[in-house]
Order: structure tokens, then sequence, then C-alpha cells
């Protein structure tokens, strides 16, 4: 039987871990126990997803690891590969901290960010930073990157991620493509997204949306594979079954975004 590009990004995740149950697939020997991740195949290897709290986590990829939102300080990312690629979405200090930043950023590092967030860097940081703003498109080695609007809809919300400053990202990594939603509500330009491998949408009240409200916005785009992330006592039960209720075959996977 020949699989849909859809039915084979599915199946690979799950053949790596229970993905459904939140698995954790082992890393190499010199990498800490505590560190899982769950693998995506693409061209070239596969892409692993590495959880580390709240809205930061790190994928390692064929020949290249990102860090999306590092914060926490660098002791948090020991035992994970440096990385080559760091993703600021916005400038709220759950998502950019300075002193974390300088303590991961190395010679061989890109930092690419809202143009909000590249005002603010000190002039070392800024050396190695790249600005990008909503609509944009970029590449980092066989890695492309367009920045999509993450932003409040909701009235009341606005002064939280007014529309039009911070970035959520899609890369293309080996023929797959992976959606960072950053801080936002549902979207014309989420809606608009097709052939979205793997997603990450948060849903935390006031600042982004409820579960209520992220099971539409997942449903419109409808990704092969959804991880709630920043989602700080939200109920991923009513998540999953909200979206499952809606028909689309999106899988969930529960990351460990708030370790003990």
């Amino acid at each position: 039987m020949r699989l849909t590009r859809r039915q084979s990004i599915v199946l690979g995740a799950a053949a790596v871990g229970g993905l459904a149950t939140g698995g954790t697939r082992a890393q190499e020997a010199a990498t800490p126990a505590r560190i899982g991740g769950d693998g995506y195949p693409v061209e070239g290897g596969e892409v692993v997803v590495h959880p580390v709290e709240h809205a930061s986590f790190v994928m390692t990829l064929p020949g290249m690891v990102v860090y999306n939102d590092p914060v926490g300080g660098a002791a948090k990312y020991q035992g994970l590969p440096p990385p080559g690629l760091i993703l600021v979405s916005h400038e709220h200090p759950d998502h950019f901290d300075v002193p974390t930043l300088e303590g991961l950023v190395g010679e061989g590092t890109r930092l690419l960010t809202n143009p909000s967030v590249h005002d603010k860097l000190p002039e070392g940081l800024k050396a190695r930073a790249t600005a990008i703003a909503n609509g944009e498109a970029t590449s980092a080695n066989a890695v492309t990157i367009e920045a999509i609007p993450a932003c409040n809809t909701t009235p009341d919300r606005l002064q939280y991620h007014p529309p039009g400053r911070d970035n959520g990202y899609v890369l293309g990594i080996g023929g797959r493509r992976f959606y960072i939603a950053g801080d936002t509500e549902g979207t014309p330009e989420m809606a608009a997204l097709r052939d979205i491998d793997v997603a990450f949408v948060p849903m935390t009240l006031p600042y982004t949306m409820s579960v209520e409200e992220a099971v539409p916005a997942v449903a419109a785009f409808a990704p092969a594979v959804v991880y709630p992330y920043h989602y700080r006592d939200s109920d991923l039960d009513a998540f999953t079954r909200l979206l499952a209720a809606t028909g689309v075959p999106t899988k969930v996977v529960r990351g460990d975004w708030y370790p003990a």
C-alpha cells in the first residue's frame, strides 16, 4: 500500500515511541537520561523534538540543531547539542532572555528574531542576529524559514501581542513542514497554512487562546501532528476530545513541557 505524505509522517512518528501518550525515545549515551524526544522522518534523517519547558524546546535536524525561545539559563539545556540556529518569537520574558542567549550562542550560532527583539539585543548578540518580520522568509543551511504573524485578535487581549510585532515560524526541513505558532490566537494566516506535518500551538489565557478557541484554530489547517505547548493549567484532555470531534485526522502529542 502506498502511503500519502500525511499518513507517512504520522506512522513514522508513532513508530518511535507511542506518541499519543507522550512516549520518549532514547538518545545517544552522552545525553542525560532526562533528555528525550519524539522523532519524525525527513529526507536525510529525522527531526527529533526535545521539549524543555513551557515554550522552549530543541529540535535536532540532519546537519543542524534549532533552539526555540530558549529561556531559563543555559544550564537548563545541558546535555543537548549546541544550537546552530536560535529562533526568538517575541520579547516577553518566557520567550526572550538575554543571559540565556549569551550562554548558548557560540561561534557557529545564527540568531533569528522578530524586529522588536532585534532592537533589544546587546551589541554582542546583535552581531550574530538577523531580524525577520511577518511575511518575510530566509534560510539557514538547507532549512527554509517563513515568519508568520503571531498576535492576539480578541479586542481585550490586543495589548499582549499586538498585530504586526511578533513571529510564528514555518520551517521547511527535508521535505516536511514544521509550524511554531508563538504566542497567538487563531489568525487568517494560521488558517491558510497547508501541508503542516508538525505544529506547536499555545493555549493559555489571557495571553493566547482557550482550549475551546484552539480547537477550531488547529482544525482549520489540520496538521498531521499537533503539540500543545505554552499551555500551563489548560485541560489537554478536553483539547484532545474536542479536536477529535471535529473529524480532522490530526494526532495530538503531549510533550513533557512542565517537568516536576
